[in-house]
C-alpha cells in the first residue's frame, strides 16, 4: 500500500523470518550487535 503523500510504500512486517548472517558481509553496525548480543547471552546464563 502505498502513501498518497510521498508515494512510498511500507515492508511488509515478518516474523520468524529465515536470516543467514555472513561474516564476510558484516559491518561495523553488525560486528558491535553481534558482541552486544554475546554480552546479553553471556550475562543471562550467569544468573541461572
Amino acid at each position: 500500500m502505498a502513501n498518497k503523500t510521498t508515494g512510498t510504500k511500507k515492508l511488509p512486517i515478518g516474523h520468524n523470518e529465515d536470516v543467514q548472517y555472513r561474516s564476510e558481509m558484516a559491518d561495523e553496525a553488525d560486528l558491535e550487535a553481534q558482541k552486544r548480543a554475546q554480552a546479553a547471552d553471556q550475562r543471562a546464563t550467569s544468573k541461572q
